[in-house]
This record gives C-alpha cells, structure tokens and sequence, in this order.
C-alpha cells in the first residue's frame, strides 16, 4: 500500500498545509489598515447632511410655488429624519409659516366647500342660486334635529331674493316678522322676514336680500334666530366664509 492510500490518511497528511495557508490568511488580515471610527463617523455625517440638503430643496421648491400643503409635509419629513441638521435650522422659520399657511389653506378648502352653486334654464333666461346647510341641524317640530339651508336666488322672473329653508315644522311668519341676524360675534339686530302662503317649500324670505348678500360677502359666521309654530325661537349658523361671489354675477 502506497503512503496515504487511505481517505483518512490523505485527510491528516493535508493539515498542516491547511493550517500553513490559514495562517497567512492570518497575517495578511492582520497588516490591512484598520477603519478610522472618526472618519466612518465623518462620512455619516457629512451623507447625512446631504440627504438633508435635498430635502430641503423640495421644501424650498414648495414655498417658491406657495403650495403650503406640500412644503409642510417636506417641512415635516426633514425634521423627522433629520432634526437638528444644518438644513431644518435653516428652514425652521418659514417652516413655521408654512405650517401656519397650510392650516388655513384647509379651512378655506372646507368653508368652500360648503356653497353649492346651481344655474338651470327657466323660461327665457337661467336661474342661478347659492345655498349652504347651517352648521348643525335643529329640531323645528319636535321630530328631532334637521337641516336648516339659506338660499340665494337670481330668477328672471321673481327676481332676486334669499330665503331659509326648512325640512320640518313651519316658520312662525305669516304677514311678517322680526327675525334677529348676527354677524361674527357681533350683537344681533333685528330685521325684516316673510313667510310666503305657499306649500311648495318650508321658507322664510329674508326681505333684505342684498344686505344679507353683501353680509354674507364680508363675514365668517352669520347666526340667524326665527321664529317656528311649535313654539319659541331656533337659531342656526352659518359658515359663510368661503362664498364666491363670482358665481352670481348680477348680486355683485
């Protein structure tokens, strides 16, 4: 039998060249230079900065084109990931502003959104309206609370006028009344309203249509308080901030 004719043999014959080529493995790993802690630490930083940088300029990019909504959430994304860099310092104040501007950029999109505008042929012309839903419903008949609408009107053939409509109960006007109308948080005044003897629709024309326009126009809030058959006084309001004018013409 010929030296290391055995699988095992061979196996222990081959060790000490294994151990011999691991242990110049060994060594070599041994001479390569070893990281720098504060270097590795540098470059973190320094690609930290730079990640903030760019968002920063899509930050930038959004308040140069006035869209708040954007740049504050690029506002708050730099300062979630990367607060303290240099870049959230930088943009700290008008992230401020933009935070600011994006809360009242909603508001308006809400107050807005509460006008329905509708223009429908009729006769010879078209009748164009404005309405809006109080802010919260109220009980007029003892059924329990329902919407409250005020309603502006530009019809070729009645004209104009502005009127509240109900979806239960009566207005307690017949011949006319006084009803109370406050602007904002200011005191109440009384002015004049009409119940038409109509069974068309549950409505009480505001006699005064362009002072309630022009009203509406200016204000954030009007509060309407009218008499109802069932006794008493409601009162319902309106946020009316977000009106545009633009879409009856003739009123302006």
């Amino acid at each position: 039998m010929t030296p290391y004719s055995s699988p095992l043999a061979a196996r222990i014959a081959g060790w000490p060249r294994v151990a011999a080529v691991l242990a110049v493995v060994a060594v070599l790993s041994a001479c390569q230079p070893q990281a720098d802690p504060e270097a590795e630490r540098a470059a973190q930083a320094q690609a930290r900065e730079q990640a903030a940088e760019a968002m920063a300029a899509e930050f930038d990019k959004a308040i140069a084109a006035e869209n708040w909504s954007l740049a504050r959430a690029h506002g708050d994304i730099l300062n979630a990931d990367y607060p303290g860099s240099a870049a959230a310092e930088r943009i700290a104040p008008q992230y401020e502003e933009a935070k600011a501007r994006a809360v009242e950029h909603r508001e308006n999109q809400r107050l807005t959104a509460l006008w329905t505008y509708q223009s429908q042929p009729f006769k010879d012309g078209r009748q164009v309206s404005a309405s809006i839903h109080a802010r919260e419903p109220v009980d007029t008949d003892g059924s329990g609370a329902k919407p409250v609408q005020l309603i502006f009107r530009d019809n070729p053939e009645w004209g104009r006028s502005s009127y509240l409509v109900l979806q239960a109960g009566d207005f307690d006007c017949y011949g006319g009344c006084k009803v109370k109308l406050a602007v904002d948080d200011g005191e109440p005044r009384r002015v004049d309203a009409s119940r038409p003897r109509t069974d068309e629709a549950i409505a009480m024309f505001i006699e005064d249509e362009m002072m309630l326009w022009r009203t509406a126009k200016a204000a954030r809030t009007i509060a309407i308080e009218f008499p109802v058959k069932a006794g008493g006084t409601r009162t319902v309001v309106f946020e009316v901030g977000g009106l545009a004018p633009e879409n009856l013409p003739a009123w302006n």
